[in-house]
């Protein structure tokens, strides 16, 4: 007999604001183009605000300070990409950067080639967002609460 094993994605992420604005990421990955926030995917022995360092480090070339927790995936969220399923837990961490930025951005969307983890970095006005500026419903469902609490 065999078992439906269960299993969890758990996913950290940065909402690093400036001037009124929000740092987005657009992604080629999983054979599509994506607009989320900067971060991914916990590793294994890492704690939530390690993963987001090293993301971080990693994606925008950047050390990250002043860092406190936002939101947490507080509902069942399937993973809708992956071959296997899986339950989604996001936490969202908002932070800053020191100026001179190490990293550049664009403001062209998906400002990318369609090659597996092809990326740029883009600023979105945050009182101008909406829901379908993001590629995935969790993402989507901060919209509202990132408008209402990080102006």
């Amino acid at each position: 007999m065999q078992m439906n094993e269960k299993r969890f994605n758990i996913r950290v992420y940065g909402l690093f604001t400036a001037d009124g604005m929000i740092l987005v990421t657009d992604e080629f990955r999983l054979g599509m183009l994506m607009t989320k926030f900067p971060g991914g995917a916990l590793e294994f022995g890492e704690g939530t605000i390690d993963c987001l360092k090293r993301e971080f480090r990693e994606e925008l070339d950047s050390e990250i300070r002043d860092i406190l927790h936002f939101y947490t995936t507080d509902f069942y969220q399937p993973t809708t990409l992956l071959p296997t399923d899986m339950q989604l837990f996001n936490v969202y961490y908002t932070l800053q950067i020191d100026k001179p930025y190490r990293f550049k951005t664009t403001e062209i969307k998906n400002d990318i080639p369609a090659v597996d983890g092809a990326q740029s970095f883009r600023w979105l006005r945050i009182n101008e967002l909406k829901e379908e500026d993001f590629t995935f419903p969790i993402d989507r469902f901060l919209v509202s609460k990132i408008k209402l609490e990080l102006k």
